[in-house]
């Protein structure tokens, strides 16, 4: 370890003489008279900072009183000279930089199971078809208690995935304990090739409108799973369409380019990068597509809409293609590469900056403040209404104001937008708002459907789930939330002081309380993407956008023909969008 150490503080004291360079030389370019003064000055300060790594090594090795980690102090090392970039330039460890890749491939090797930690412990949330865990008799609801002889039970959703994620074909030993099980289970389980799409659901939202999520970021085969969601949608009757990028985080560039190709003419500027390197001339990307889709489009974008996903959100906007709903997104509009390190590590350095096809930079300013307030946005409103499940959102039409040193960009059909801070929607809209009774209610719902699809719930046995049926399309006549069930809900959070929930807070937000219960049982009997599709159906946002569809339409229509637009929005006083979470976004929550 001692060599390793070594040899990677070396590539440090490499790689913070490269950066000193690198603004050394960018001063040059507006230094007229740099000479070989400038160049001998370059290179003894280059010098002075590996001397001065050097020993700084030399003393903590001789000195320190105490045990040195010596991978630790590495990595904090290369990460903090990162961190004085930018907050996208990131070292990975050997296990994280595996994990990264892994996500860019579509797959990974593990056993197939959404987990997501609880009050009390990890818990499985749902099982994925045909994945050693649903060969093998994992469920819904499980607790992992220990995982290879080791005890889980106090780990985190991270912990239990480094664990239980490893090489194919190689066996991991899982035990749990189940609702109405009166010993924990053990369960040996042969990892295998476990899919990682990026869309995670797409179906028919209603007779004529179909649904895409497209969350799980930008992988190598985005494009065609898209291109296989609208030919299946379209099949289905769908004559619209609603493109659900919330919580997507990015990813590859040329798929976030194929992506917008789908519904843009050809040779439309799709974003431009511009950089020091390979980049250093603007490189403009357009639309490749020969035969776009020309249906009606709303585009879904939340905070958590980054990079790749803004691209795409972006070029449509830019060009009136379409509609975009919901919140301002995250505004990330640096390029990053990976680059791999010796011994499995690696990192992602900024390159360039993008921008969309009439010039807007989207990058939020990170040039003061922590990393955490860059991160995490806080706008509190303590008197905020929620928002109810089953209502379309209210939303307005956004003043598009950046202030006064905000770069204005007149885009088609002569709309006005502004560079910095994200991607600005056309008409923002309030997602189902998360308040703390309601964090409650949704781990209450998760414990007491553990019991519930046991058959453990006296009077309710009819909700036993025997097994798990992917095919089925969940029916408003299914796992029904009557009277009885909320009744034995209320008996149940009666019972369990460790709910910290009152029964008057139940009856005080029933229609959230129903769509919980519901969407935590139907998971159980008909897998994850079921009961994504009962929160979607309730969803605020989604409800919105199926709303503005036809204004989508009238807006696409205009650009075309190059006539004049005019959408008029129902204004309402702006919601601040920090602590407004999507209905199905969950914390802590994992893929193994």
């Amino acid at each position: 370890m001692n060599r390793n150490f070594t040899i990677v503080a070396a590539l440090v004291i490499v790689a913070a003489s490269v950066t000193g360079g690198v603004r050394s030389r960018a001063s040059r370019r507006y230094v007229a008279n740099s000479n070989a003064t400038a160049a001998a000055s370059e290179k003894y300060e280059a010098d002075r900072i590996e001397a001065d790594y050097r020993e700084a090594i030399s003393t903590v090795e001789d000195k320190y009183a105490g045990e040195i980690d010596y991978e630790k102090a590495t990595q904090a090392a290369i990460q903090g000279m990162l961190f004085t970039l930018d907050p996208h330039s990131v070292y990975f460890p050997a296990a994280e930089f595996k994990k990264l890749k892994e996500d860019q491939s579509s797959s990974f090797y593990g056993i197939g199971v959404q987990i997501r930690r609880h009050d009390d412990g990890v818990y499985v949330e749902s099982v994925v078809e045909n994945t050693p865990a649903s060969r093998s008799g994992l469920r819904a609801g499980d607790r992992i208690v220990d995982v290879d002889g080791k005890d889980a039970r106090d780990w985190s959703s991270e912990e239990v995935s480094k664990n239980v994620r490893g090489d194919r074909l190689r066996p991991v030993n899982i035990k749990v304990e189940r609702a109405g099980e009166q010993v924990a289970l053990n369960f040996k389980i042969i990892r295998d090739a476990v899919p990682l799409p990026s869309i995670r659901n797409a179906f028919m939202i209603n007779s004529g409108t179909g649904y895409i999520g497209l969350t799980g970021g930008f992988q190598h085969t985005t494009d065609d799973e898209l291109r296989d969601a609208i030919t299946n949608l379209k099949k289905d009757g769908a004559r619209q369409l609603v493109l659900d990028l919330r919580n997507n985080p990015g990813g590859l560039l040329d798929q976030a380019i194929d992506v917008a190709s789908e519904f843009l003419p050809r040779d439309k500027v799709i974003v431009s990068v511009k950089g020091r390197s390979e980049y250093r001339e603007p490189a403009v990307y357009k639309s490749n597509g020969s035969d776009p889709e020309d249906i009606p489009l709303v585009v879904l974008i939340n905070r958590n809409t980054a990079s790749a996903s803004e691209i795409v959100a972006g070029a449509i906007q830019d060009h009136g293609r379409g509609l975009i709903v919901g919140e301002t997104s995250f505004g990330k509009g640096l390029v990053q590469h990976v680059f791999q390190l010796p011994f499995g590590f690696g990192l992602t350095l900024t390159t360039a900056r993008y921008y969309t096809p009439y010039g807007r930079s989207l990058q939020r300013d990170y040039s003061s403040g922590s990393l955490y307030d860059y991160y995490v946005r806080h706008d509190e409103d303590e008197n905020l209404t929620p928002t109810q499940p089953g209502q379309p959102s209210p939303s307005e039409t956004i003043n598009q104001t950046r202030g006064s040193n905000a770069p204005a960009f007149r885009t088609a059909a002569g709309r006005v937008f502004y560079g910095g801070g994200g991607i600005t929607p056309d008409i923002e809209a309030r997602s189902l708002t998360i308040t703390p009774a309601r964090g409650r209610i949704i781990e209450a719902a998760f414990q007491f459907t553990r019991h519930l699809a046991a058959g453990q719930i006296a009077g309710l046995e009819s909700y036993r789930v025997e097994k798990v049926d992917y095919d089925h399309s969940p029916k408003t006549t299914d796992y029904a939330i009557n009277d009885r069930v909320l009744e034995a809900f209320r008996a149940y959070v009666r019972k369990e002081q460790s709910q910290k929930l009152q029964v008057a807070q139940i009856d005080s937000d029933l229609d959230f309380v129903k769509l919980r219960l519901r969407q935590e049982i139907v998971t159980a009997a008909y897998g994850a993407d079921a009961g994504q599709r009962v929160l979607l159906e309730s969803d605020p946002q989604a409800l919105r956008a199926i709303n503005v569809l036809p204004d989508a339409k009238r807006l696409a229509e205009s650009v075309r023909n190059g006539t004049p637009v005019s959408l008029n929005f129902k204004s309402i006083r702006p919601t601040p969008a920090s602590i407004l979470l999507p209905l199905y976004e969950e914390p802590d929550e994992w893929l193994i």
